[in-house]
C-alpha cells in the first residue's frame, strides 16, 4: 500500500507530515515527499483538510 499526493489539490499545510506515525511524510518546499516507511494507514488522508490524499491499497 502507498498513498498519492494530488499536488493541484493539496494546500501545503503540512498537517498529514505531523500525524503521520512513520515520519514517511516531508514537506518540501511547495510538495509533500513520500518515502518508503509509509505503511498506508490512512491517518493523513482523514487529517487532510484539502481531500489532497489517496489512500492505494
Amino acid at each position: 500500500m502507498s498513498i498519492s499526493v494530488n499536488k493541484y489539490i493539496c494546500g501545503y499545510c503540512g498537517a498529514c507530515v505531523g500525524v503521520c506515525p512513520t515520519g514517511a511524510l516531508e514537506l518540501v518546499e511547495t510538495w509533500i515527499e513520500v518515502d518508503n516507511q509509509c505503511t498506508g494507514c490512512g491517518i493523513c488522508q482523514k487529517i487532510c483538510p484539502l481531500g489532497a490524499i489517496e489512500v492505494n491499497r
